[in-house]
């Protein structure tokens, strides 16, 4: 019977922790800037329809003046292929991919008033080396 040396073992590890990870609001991950666009019209698109299409908000907050405002976010990572090279990664690693942010404020009458949707690339590193 063959013994698996340490190094395959540690590589195997690093292989099943690190890959992909999808962290927040679903409802985001096939929305893009356009189809956002196609969905919400301001002065129209009501607090109860924002709900049905996108779930609760992430987070939520109100301006001075007491309008409410709802937070979406949808970050979707891969690992970078720094974080498969066994030892190495153990001093640093990395991910990269897509984080996508929708951002609705409310009138008095829980009607939009203003939205906002953004696409961006993201990066988050770890290990003694990426500080």
């Amino acid at each position: 019977m063959k013994k698996f040396s340490p190094a395959v073992g540690l590589f195997v590890l690093a292989t099943l922790v690190t890959g992909c990870a999808s962290v927040g609001s679903e409802s985001l991950r096939k929305e893009s800037e356009s189809s956002i666009s196609q969905k919400i019209v301001e002065g129209k698109t009501t607090k109860g329809e924002i709900r049905t299409m996108f779930g609760s908000p992430t987070k939520t907050s109100f301006t001075d003046g007491g309008l409410e405002i709802w937070n979406y976010d949808f970050s979707n990572v891969s690992a970078d292929a720094v974080s498969y090279i066994p030892i190495v990664n153990l001093f640093g690693a990395s991910a990269s991919g897509k984080k996508k942010e929708l951002v609705v404020m409310y009138d008095q009458t829980n009607i939009v008033k203003r939205y906002s949707m953004s696409e961006s690339d993201v990066t988050h590193k770890t290990g003694l080396f990426n500080n």
